[in-house]
């Protein structure tokens, strides 16, 4: 890990307040039904679940808008979602979270992307989806792109959080980080497979080893030095001014325009107890970090620290900036 003074890294992380920064990408609405099993029904050879505990969190784009709520930003969401209960149930998740959702579009021809799941003690019994993958209209793209254009005069970082749920076609791609270019914002993404290719000339893309192998359309392959050839390929493919590559155990690499060589950051989770949304932690603190005038490596750092955090948690957790400082050395 590189070395960085801990009063530097605390000067970022308490710049985090009130910091406004914007969110685009597919949001969901994650339903949680949750109980315990005695029986197989009588009906069909499936565990029959008695209930007891039901919730709903925002998924995709919306749990990075709430990573960043978590560590004292103001982030705007830019997304799309259905005229349903399932809409209204998030928006009011996310209200309550402290993300401005004014910039959410509502789409009557499709539905909120919905993701159901049944659990039985720690165990996924089954999941259901509710979701259109079909590109937003022409009409919706434009209200969006108008949200966005709104709250970039006064945004200082922009992440991009891709799901592949139609929000961010490839003309919305190339007009949302041509506008931060601009206006010399940092875009972060988090990338979806299909679009890895699209997003060219950004300021980082924050894929895991696996997202980024089957990027560029290779089979995985061990070893230090294939991680090194790896990211830069990415960085030329993308001519992007970094790449963040997170390894779980392995930390993370991160590779920087004009740099032979990775910077390395070792992992700091001392128990790691669920990794789901470690990747929109990531993102999180290392766009809000770079926004508060941090240097790539610095920013990286910060990340790791909030991953350390996340995953010796529960569910999809956030961490705050009390908890991020606890650590630091």
């Amino acid at each position: 890990m590189p070395t960085v003074n801990t009063k530097r890294l605390k000067q970022i992380l308490h710049a985090f307040k009130g910091k406004e920064m914007i969110v685009v990408g597919d949001v969901m609405l994650d339903h949680f039904i949750k109980g315990s099993v005695s029986r197989i029904s009588p009906e069909a050879p499936v565990p029959v679940v008695a209930v007891n505990k039901e919730f709903f969190v925002a998924g995709g784009a919306g749990n990075v808008a709430v990573n960043l709520a978590a560590l004292g930003a103001k982030p705007t969401l830019i997304s799309v979602i259905g005229q349903d209960a399932g809409g209204e149930l998030l928006k009011d998740f996310l209200r309550k979270k402290n993300v401005n959702i004014q910039g959410i579009a509502e789409d009557y021809d499709r539905p909120t992307t919905q993701k159901i799941r049944v659990m039985a003690e720690q165990q996924q019994i089954v999941r259901y989806d509710r979701e259109s993958k079909q590109t937003i209209s022409h009409g919706v793209s434009e209200e969006c792109m108008q949200n966005f254009l709104r709250a970039l005069k006064t945004a200082k970082g922009v992440v991009l959080s891709d799901y592949g749920k139609g929000m961010l076609s490839d003309r919305n791609i190339k007009n949302l980080i041509e506008a931060c270019r601009k206006r010399n914002i940092p875009v972060c993404v988090d990338p979806k497979i299909d679009n890895f290719s699209k997003y060219k000339h950004i300021t980082c893309m924050t894929p895991n080893t696996k997202e980024a192998w089957e990027g560029v359309g290779e089979a995985a392959k061990p070893g230090e030095q294939a991680i090194e050839k790896l990211g830069q390929k990415i960085l030329k493919m993308l001519q992007a001014d970094s790449i963040l590559i997170t390894r779980s155990a392995d930390g993370m690499s991160l590779f920087e325009k004009g740099k032979k060589k990775p910077i390395t950051v070792k992992a700091t989770a001392q128990e790691v107890f669920d990794v789901t949304g470690a990747g929109d932690t990531v993102i999180s603190v290392f766009t809000l970090a770079l926004a508060c005038g941090a240097k790539l490596h610095e920013a990286a750092v910060l990340s790791n620290y909030a991953a350390g955090i996340v995953v010796s948690k529960s569910g999809t957790a956030t961490a705050t900036v009390q908890e991020i400082e606890k650590v630091l050395p």
